[in-house]
């Protein structure tokens, strides 16, 4: 071997020693890092973004800012929706910045990316802002809990109450990305198995200015609903184009995800009686209120149930820590999942072997603009679906570790 191979190899030796040397030092300086990683600053940035960072600082604060002896300390990262970008911060943050938990990961292409590392460096995840069914499913990881909604409870509840009354044939107008597929094939199966037919879809770009050409194609199919397989700007600007269109003349827009702040930034105007299953909303008891109120004096704006679930999903960590005097990942997971969820998120949650937590969905409608009272009286409440109803049973999902485990 010549010398420059020989130091070369020295080198790159004496740098991977430090670099473990580094994480191990970190791992036991008496601090449990948590790491948000979301979008700051695109069209998901005001429903996750910024808030999910004050949603986190609000659970570390909540448990007294330390846990197991350990002092409680928030980063957080910009994505840009991008899952290459995601997947080096992630690794970053856990190889040279001694993350114990990575939290949200809105963007269900970033998401899934961000569980691939998570999974190999046996770290948890705790989902909060990704919907696709699929981080449950056979992509899931044993280290990782899908907290806050998936693609699968959104449609299920939504489909069926809205077949029930009528409504089919159906037409999807889908973003064509990991969510959005995720989303129509869901609402699919699920208007199929209510009765109802589905006559087509159309895909569009992430981040899509102009509608026309899509909301045409949904237009002429013959179908009466047209499903919004969309979220963010794409959920606000074919809604918005769908009225100049006239659309709502022969077709019924149903959103298959809908963001709070999606609606004071589209309108009531243009918004109204959008049916839609969530599993939160700010005003629906009087703990959500409470939880509500105080987000709101530092956020300015009322919480989305993404930011809620951030919330929830640390809480219920921090507790297991706690309890297990641990961060130890297959320790605090196993916890986890022994306990049931009771917050102002969830009654009875159940965090299932597949990373599902399990929990109560709501079927709302979006208010009429005089049937609403201020700028965050949004949404009607209808009807609860239970968690058992909503989500899908696990011996449907192909995770792989659970097949394992029976």
């Amino acid at each position: 071997m010549s010398i420059t191979k020989r130091s070369y190899l020295l080198i790159a030796m004496a740098a991977m020693c430090l670099s473990f040397a580094a994480g191990a030092a970190r791992a036991e300086d008496g601090v449990l890092r948590v790491g948000i990683i979301t979008d700051m600053s695109g069209q998901y940035s005001d429903g996750n973004g910024p808030g999910s960072v004050i949603a986190a600082q609000m659970a570390a604060e909540e448990i007294g800012g330390t846990v197991a002896g350990r002092k409680i300390e928030i980063i957080s990262a910009d994505h840009q929706n991008k899952p290459d970008v995601a997947t080096g911060i992630v690794r970053n943050w856990i190889d040279n910045k001694g993350v114990d938990v990575v939290a949200e990961g809105v963007n269900s292409a970033v998401a899934l990316a961000i569980q691939t590392v998570t999974r190999e460096r046996k770290k948890l995840f705790l989902i909060s802002g990704s919907g696709s069914s699929d981080l449950t499913g056979k992509q899931c990881s044993p280290t990782s809990v899908q907290w806050t909604y998936d693609t699968y409870a959104s449609s299920n509840a939504t489909a069926k109450a809205v077949v029930a009354r009528g409504g089919t044939p159906w037409f999807f107008l889908t973003a064509d990305y990991a969510f959005g597929q995720a989303l129509e094939r869901d609402a699919s199966k699920a208007v199929t198995s209510a009765g109802g037919k589905v006559l087509g879809a159309v895909r569009h770009p992430f981040d899509t200015a102009d509608f026309s050409s899509f909301l045409l194609q949904a237009q002429s199919s013959g179908a009466k609903i047209l499903a919004l397989a969309n979220a963010g700007s794409d959920f606000r600007n074919a809604v918005s184009q769908a009225d100049e269109f006239n659309i709502r003349a022969s077709m019924q827009l149903v959103a298959l995800q809908v963001t709070l702040t999606d609606v004071p930034a589209l309108g009531l105007a243009h918004a109204h009686d959008l049916l839609f299953t969530d599993s939160f909303y700010w005003d629906r008891t009087p703990e959500t209120r409470v939880f509500a109120q105080e987000f709101f004096k530092r956020h300015g704006a009322m919480p989305t149930a993404y930011q809620a679930g951030v919330n929830s999903a640390l809480r219920h960590y921090f507790k297991a820590v706690a309890a297990t005097n641990s961060v130890d990942s297959e320790t605090v997971i196993g916890q986890m999942r022994k306990t049931p969820v009771n917050d102002f998120f969830a009654q009875n949650g159940l965090v299932r072997e597949d990373g599902r937590m399990v929990h109560d969905m709501y079927l709302m409608r979006i208010k009429k603009p005089e049937e609403s009272k201020s700028k965050w009286d949004l949404y009607e409440y209808l009807a609860t679906v239970p968690g058992d109803q909503a989500f899908r049973p696990l011996d449907e999902g192909g995770c792989p570790y659970v097949a394992k485990s029976h």
